[in-house]
């Protein structure tokens, strides 16, 4: 059972008055592998905040798998839709890996040798079988993105949101992340900078401008548009 996510007329203000995202509407189809990408503080991380319901607005709606992003059904929504944040730290708080990818499944209620049977699958997902018993703080940049996406894995979610997951990684490392996404069978919403990421593992590209959805098509087609690129302060590598 895949599910969709809808967002329809989504505009959303911080507190201060800055608005980061003006009417965007955006439907993701199951196992659709899609790229946001867009100049920095162009609403992207604020979008993908509120597909999980991290943020909400009361200006649009959000669904994911037909149930609308509400307190009624923010425990199913969050189980379903794994949100990975741009800075490891940010989502490894424990001090060994184990407890770490263990967290969501423990706080899901599933008996003990469950939470060990899926943190076994969620590591040796992205490649690190053997690091559960590893101090979470001693790894490298690359190690601690993907503990961070095996602890996402680990809840079995149907929908992906990865913010700049090769931020900061050296060539092999993101090479190693590249290979590991590839090899996922999930709906993604991927935010990168990385346009060679985006070509290589995304079809499809969302350009977001000051808040709003500017262009949305194959990946082939945006990236080969040098005008379209040039105007929402993007470039080819």
């Amino acid at each position: 059972m895949h599910h969709t996510v809808e967002v329809e007329n989504l505009s959303f203000s911080y507190p201060d008055g800055q608005k980061a995202l003006r009417e965007v509407t955006l439907i993701v189809a199951p196992n659709e592998k899609a790229a946001l990408v867009g100049p920095n503080g162009a609403g992207k991380s604020t979008l993908m905040l509120h597909l999980n319901g991290i943020l909400r607005s009361p200006e649009g709606r959000v669904c994911v798998g037909g149930l609308e992003v509400t307190d009624e059904n923010l425990g199913q929504i969050r189980a379903w839709v794994g949100l990975v944040f741009q800075n490891p730290d940010d989502q490894l708080f424990s001090t060994r890996v184990f407890d770490d990818v263990a967290f969501g499944p423990l706080h899901m209620g599933l008996p003990e040798d469950e939470v060990r049977e899926r943190v076994g699958f969620a590591l040796e997902c992205v490649g690190m079988g053997d690091y559960a018993e590893r101090v979470s703080h001693h790894l490298s940049l690359g190690e601690k993105k993907r503990i961070a996406i095996a602890t996402v894995l680990s809840m079995d979610p149907q929908i992906l949101v990865l913010d700049e997951p090769s931020a900061g990684l050296d060539p092999r490392a993101r090479r190693d992340l590249i290979e590991l996404l590839r090899g996922l069978d999930k709906t993604m919403l991927v935010s990168s900078h990385d346009i060679l990421l985006v070509e290589e593992l995304l079809p499809r590209t969302v350009v977001l401008d000051e808040g709003r959805v500017v262009a949305d098509g194959p990946t082939q087609s945006i990236l080969a548009d040098e005008p379209l690129l040039k105007a929402h302060g993007l470039e080819r590598p």
